[in-house]
């Protein structure tokens, strides 16, 4: 089996809007006896759509129609119709992700763009999308260091730390190249976050001023020592608590970063040195990227080429791989089919110890708890070196001790491991919850953080379900 699928991705971010169309080509590995075994063989992007200011009817509203005609017309460019497209996502990003109207934006995008997978994506998530997009996962595992990507763009500042291959951590600030506006030489807008820390460090900039950039590159070179501070290259002053969005955390102190790339509208300006028009964007990008490029406590490791920049967040969105469980599972007919479900992976380290791997589910849960309510997610770990008898049972008792959140919900409990034990698994975790919590359990799946996941109806006789692995596949 031979076969072309296309896919999109539509990022709307703070400052931009963009598209990517890609050719995926899947091959059927697997001889006539076996099971289906679907791989990616090559993957291509085939368009690449203007960058567009994202359309603003207000501080706090979306012009919804405006993108949907930047969308429409950019299907129409590329030659393309939601029709031809097997696959993809659509997502909000950035302070565009807390407007008022974005969820309604999603579901008009979503009819009128196909049936991908549709989530506002949070900070934690953007933070990785960016990084897989930027090259910095695999960049990590090949360099066999610890690489943060910090993605800048207009409002926030989307950090993922990687050490080989390996998510360790992510985090967000308010720091953006657009949290200072400034049109016709004079500054027309400042985030309040950023007008309190000029304030608290004796630097004078309003609304109104003329937009000098010497006072507004000291603005940026603070900007850039609280990114510092983040990677913990520097110590954490008195107001960096402060700045993480929506009163988030920081990055773990270990691994220690080595080394870092960058993404994000701002990623160019600190990669080239064009300063020829500061303000030609209309804010203080080219400056922050400039600070950026100078401050000392970055410059103390290594600066790797992101393999995309401003692209970034929308190429590590719209590519993804299919696949089909093994044949020993465990699933509740009722709750299929199963669409978009994001994805928490355990890392084979955390994996090592039933007490770490307990507390990775923990640490990570809240990611998928926006506002306190939880969400549908699905728990994935390898399974290996845990096939007897008992180390089954006290596998089931970990994530059932782990993930409580999950079993008082209203969601069925999803676990996906790589190792051929998904139906013994999934039978002592039915055991264990007296079979008062839907159990979906199946094995010879490969899944990444920052996936997502679609369990389809079974075929084969029950023996399989199709399985859609959302994958950010690009460099990874």
């Amino acid at each position: 089996m031979h076969e072309v699928i296309l896919s999109v991705g539509i990022d709307i971010g703070t400052s931009t809007t963009q598209l990517i169309f890609s050719r995926l080509t899947i091959e059927n590995r697997a001889s006539s006896y076996t099971v289906p075994r679907i791989s990616i063989v090559d993957k291509e992007v085939v368009y690449r759509s203007q960058i567009y200011f994202t359309p603003l009817k207000s501080a706090t509203e979306i012009d919804a129609e405006a993108v949907k005609k930047i969308v429409r017309d950019e299907y129409q460019m590329a030659g393309m119709t939601p029709a031809d497209l097997k696959t993809g996502a659509v997502i909000i990003t950035g302070e565009t992700a807390r407007k008022q109207n974005a969820n309604d934006v999603l579901e008009a995008l979503s009819d009128l763009a196909g049936d991908f997978v549709v989530a506002t994506a949070g900070p934690d998530l953007e933070s990785v999308l960016s990084a897989r997009g930027a090259g910095t996962d695999a960049m990590s595992k090949e360099e066999r260091m610890a690489i943060a990507n910090i993605d800048i763009g207009g409002g926030t500042s989307n950090i993922a730390l990687y050490e080989r291959g390996t998510l360790r951590g992510t985090s967000c600030l308010d720091i953006g190249g657009r949290l200072i506006k400034v049109q016709n030489g004079k500054i027309t807008y400042i985030f309040h976050k950023i007008q309190e820390l000029a304030n608290k460090h004796g630097i004078s900039v309003n609304i109104g001023d003329r937009a000098d950039p010497e006072q507004l590159m000291k603005v940026c070179r603070l900007m850039a020592d609280q990114l510092a501070q983040a990677l913990h290259l520097a110590p954490q002053d008195g107001g960096h608590a402060g700045l993480y969005t929506n009163d988030g955390k920081p990055l773990p102190d270990t691994p220690a970063v080595q080394a870092v790339t960058y993404s994000g509208g701002v990623a160019d300006c600190v990669y080239q040195s064009d300063e020829t028009d500061l303000f030609r964007y209309g804010d203080i990008g080219v400056l922050l990227g400039r600070a950026i490029r100078e401050n000392a406590a970055l410059n103390q490791i290594k600066r790797f080429q992101a393999v995309e920049t401003i692209r970034a967040t929308v190429v590590g969105a719209g590519t993804h791989a299919t696949d089909v469980s093994g044949s020993t599972i465990r699933y509740d007919r009722r709750q299929l089919p199963l669409k978009n479900v994001p994805v928490l992976k355990v890392s084979q380290e955390d994996e090592a110890s039933l007490e770490t791997l307990k507390s990775s589910i923990r640490d990570q849960l809240p990611l998928y708890q926006p506002e306190g309510v939880m969400e549908q997610v699905a728990i994935a770990f390898t399974g290996e070196n845990r096939t007897s008898f008992a180390e089954v049972q006290d596998l089931a008792a970990a994530i059932i001790d782990s993930t409580k959140e999950v079993i008082e919900s209203r969601y069925p409990l999803i676990v996906v491991v790589e190792n051929d034990i998904g139906k013994v698994l999934g039978n002592a975790l039915n055991v264990m919850l007296r079979n008062q919590k839907d159990v979906i359990c199946i094995d010879s799946i490969h899944a990444s953080s920052g996936d997502y996941i679609d369990i389809g109806e079974p075929v084969a006789g029950g023996q399989v379900l199709p399985v859609v692995i959302k994958t950010l596949i690009f460099n990874s």
